[in-house]
């Protein structure tokens, strides 16, 4: 018997003696690549840190966030985030999501937004992504013939659209957009014609000095992150020429734009966190569905209209989420 409670005791003992060696086991760090472009706003990466720290990451501690910039580099920057062993990479627009795509297969990516993931050829179905790649969408039926309303309601006696979208783009995205704002602009009976913008900014003048040459026109521009990144120059060039133009991002609104229509950019990327979370506890990118917009915002700049010339109905102003004065 007393044999019996020497070893018992023995093995408590042991057992405490081994208790603090397993306490200090450091924890998991994860390591997460966010590849995006520098000149697009800093609340995107705030609110994607923001929505891991209240899924229990912290930064330094737990997860380290290794961003790289996508400004004309970001084939680089995808193979970079790659080399350094990432568990997760974020991606901000259709380019960097296919960059990623092309600098690996087995690290999850998780799409901060893209276009149209389906047409862009980055998953299989928003239900079933079927591969290395999930996440957010920036594609929502009805949203491009709600810009068109919105834009004909707030400029009175516009007859013609032109479709402001990026060239030079990877994604193949573009063209169901073109598609999609042809359509409404014909049954809204808009004339419509498409402005392709090349990738230096500083070329678009004479474009925009064509179109302003065009009486009672107004713009729909096609986002892309490089164009969103360049937010501040399509405002300003916009207002110079006295253009109406609705974006489909706030975002644009904020830096001088008159109207915008869409997804809450800031909302996307606080989503974003909760995939990479549900990735790093297990889950596979292929079984996460896709998420389209669920949060939409309507802005007028009014400051950009009374520079423009422009009174907004009162019935238009009524119906937005927020008003720059």
């Amino acid at each position: 018997m007393k044999e019996k409670i020497f070893g018992l005791a023995l093995s408590a003992m042991l057992l405490a003696l081994c208790f603090p060696a397993w306490a200090q086991q450091p924890k998991k760090v994860y390591r997460v690549g966010v590849l995006q472009r520098s000149t697009l706003p800093a609340s995107f990466l705030e609110a994607f840190k923001r929505g891991l720290r209240d899924h229990g990451y912290v930064e330094g501690q737990n997860i380290v966030i290794e961003r790289r910039g996508t400004d004309g580099t970001s084939g680089y920057s995808a193979a970079e985030v790659v080399r350094l062993g990432a568990d997760v990479i974020v991606a901000t627009g259709t380019g960097a999501v296919l960059d990623a795509k092309k600098a690996t297969k087995p690290i999850p990516i998780v799409m901060a937004p893209s276009a149209d993931a389906v047409a862009g050829g980055l998953v299989d179905s928003l239900a079933r992504p079927g591969g290395n790649i999930t996440g957010l969408t920036m594609i929502s039926p009805d949203l491009t013939g709600k810009r068109l309303e919105l834009i004909k309601e707030a400029v009175p006696g516009v007859t013609s659209i032109a479709a402001v979208f990026p060239l030079g783009t990877a994604s193949t995205a573009i063209p169901p957009w073109l598609k999609d704002t042809e359509a409404g602009a014909n049954a809204l009976g808009l004339r419509f014609q498409k402005l392709g913008l090349e990738e230096d900014a500083y070329a678009w003048e004479d474009i925009f000095k064509q179109v302003a040459k065009e009486p009672r026109i107004a713009l729909v521009v096609i986002e892309n992150a490089r164009l969103i990144a360049q937010r501040t120059r399509i405002g300003e060039l916009a207002a110079r020429h006295r253009v109406p133009a609705m974006f489909s991002v706030k975002e644009h609104v904020e830096a001088g734009g008159l109207l915008s229509y869409g997804p809450d950019l800031v909302d996307v990327h606080y989503r974003a966190a909760t995939y990479v979370d549900k990735i790093l506890k297990g889950r596979q990118p292929a079984d996460l569905p896709v998420e389209q917009p669920m949060k939409f915002e309507f802005v007028i700049n009014l400051k950009t209209a009374k520079q423009i010339g422009l009174t907004i109905p009162p019935n238009v102003l009524a119906r937005a989420d927020r008003v720059i004065r």
